[in-house]
């Protein structure tokens, strides 16, 4: 026998998927919402998503040279991270903002914890959630008068006024005051709200997109989105609304929980690792984001809930992480427990 074993240091299995092809992969499930976005609030949209991206790249590329670190923007992270900061703008927020957002997301958020794999929350939600805190009244203010969106007459109430999309209100403003709006034109996106948000149509094509491929863990949307229309249906029926159904169907639709579920909670970095821990996770993203919405004050609550997944995904870890074949764990004598 000439033939040699050899022995090599973990990891044993290896794929011939990458960092680039996987964000890639996200890059082009994200067209179809972000695209639509500028087809629906105008070419300004457009420049927001550009600056985003562009800012993001710039800001990674800047900070890794000026530290001596490998440059690692080919790899596709920043350019995802930009896109999806864009993409939870208002379409006609100040170009400064979203720049802003890129360079806080790339540098606090993601490269002084070590660069990509070692940030402890999502880079594009910390961005977000800094953006809403020091910049709240540009950060909500969604009035458009170009594109799709200009004088929007498909969220019509039954015996009430049409909504004005010029006001500045989003469906889930209406929706917290437990008006049921039409399914259609929240499914479709041609509603007020921030750019890549509002399409669920073209967010479950990108989210399927990247189900099909598997890049993305099923369990992570379909706990998340099954917990939170269980909690929503049950809350229009105790609350007597008139169609406790469609007021569900409403609140998946409006908002950002499709673009939530499916780009940012389902984050390789800051999710769980193991199958059981997914569900839990996605479970509690739904109950968080139930609170939010239907307890809270607030409309919203996507972006609070999955930070506050990511920084519960080390213990829900720790609590799932199967015991290895064989390993029994010890148990303390009283003398131990009671030292």
């Amino acid at each position: 026998m000439n033939e040699k074993l050899q022995v090599s240091v973990s990891p044993h299995v290896r794929d011939s998927i990458t960092t680039q092809k996987i964000m890639a992969c996200v890059i082009l499930a994200l067209m179809p919402a972000a695209c639509f976005g500028v087809v629906n609030f105008g070419p300004y949209a457009l420049l927001i998503l550009l600056l985003s991206v562009a800012s993001a790249v710039a800001s990674e590329y800047l900070y890794e040279k000026a530290m001596k670190k490998p440059v690692t923007v080919d790899d596709l992270s920043a350019v995802v991270t930009g896109l999806l900061i864009g993409m939870n703008m208002p379409a006609h927020i100040n170009w400064w903002i979203p720049v802003l957002g890129s360079v806080f997301a790339i540098i606090v958020v993601k490269q002084l914890y070590g660069g990509l794999g070692q940030n402890f929350m999502n880079p594009a939600l910390g961005a977000r959630c800094f953006l809403l805190i020091a910049f709240s009244s540009e950060m909500t203010t969604y009035a458009c008068d170009t594109g799709l969106a200009k004088g929007v007459s498909a969220l019509s109430v039954p015996g009430s006024v049409d909504i004005d999309a010029l006001s500045g209100a989003t469906p889930l403003a209406y929706l917290k005051q437990g008006i049921t709006l039409s399914p259609a034109a929240l499914f479709t996106g041609t509603t007020l709200g921030v750019i890549g948000e509002t399409s669920a149509l073209c967010l479950l094509i990108g989210g399927i997109f990247l189900l099909v491929l598997k890049i993305i863990d099923w369990r992570i949307p379909a706990a998340y989105l099954g917990t939170f229309a269980i909690l929503v249906l049950l809350t229009a029926a105790i609350r007597g609304y008139a169609s406790p159904f469609l007021f569900m169907i409403d609140e998946l639709c409006a908002g950002g929980i499709m673009l939530g579920s499916f780009f940012m909670a389902t984050d390789y970095v800051t999710s769980p690792i193991t199958e059981k821990g997914r569900v839990v996770y996605g479970i509690f993203l739904g109950v968080m984001t139930w609170l939010f919405r239907m307890i809270g004050s607030g409309a919203e609550g996507v972006s609070y809930a999955i930070i506050l997944g990511n920084v519960l995904t080390p213990l829900i870890e720790n609590f799932t992480t199967p015991r290895a074949f064989g390993i029994v764990k010890e148990k303390k004598s009283k003398r131990e427990a009671g030292a």
